[in-house]
C-alpha cells in the first residue's frame, strides 16, 4: 500500500498553513507498522488546547473518514490497529499491522469529537 499524508481539507486554511506532516508519502508492506506525524497546532495560531484528528480518504473527492479524534480516541467502527498519540505539539498516527485496505490518503487537522 502507498500512504500519502496531506493537510486536512476540513480544518480550514489557517490550520492547513500551520500544520506540517511527515513523511509526505510512504509505502509499506502488509503487516508492517507505520507512523505519520503532524505538528504545528499551537496557541500561536489560536488553537491552544485543541485536539488533533486524523482522517482517511480512500477515494479522491469523497468525504474523509475520521480514524482518530482528540489526539488518541477512535470512533466506533475504526479498527484497533489505528492509534493516535500526542507529544508536545506533535501528533502521531500509528497503524499497527497495516492491511491492504488501509491504502489511502491520511490527513491531520483539529478534531476534538467523533462527529463527521
Amino acid at each position: 500500500p502507498v500512504f500519502s499524508p496531506l493537510f486536512s481539507p476540513s480544518a480550514g486554511s489557517l490550520v492547513q498553513a500551520a500544520l506540517t506532516q511527515q513523511p509526505s508519502s510512504l509505502s509499506a508492506n502488509v503487516g508492517e507498522t507505520i507512523r505519520i506525524t503532524c505538528s504545528g497546532l499551537s496557541s500561536s495560531y489560536g488553537y491552544a488546547g485543541c485536539g488533533y484528528g486524523w482522517f482517511q480518504q480512500k477515494v479522491p473527492g469523497t468525504a474523509p473518514v475520521t480514524v482518530i479524534y482528540n489526539n488518541n480516541n477512535r470512533p466506533s467502527g475504526i479498527p484497533s490497529r489505528f492509534s493516535g498519540s500526542l507529544s508536545g505539539s506533535t501528533a502521531t498516527l500509528t497503524i499497527s499491522g497495516v492491511l491492504a485496505e488501509d491504502e489511502a490518503m491520511y490527513y491531520c487537522g483539529s478534531k476534538e469529537d467523533s462527529t463527521s
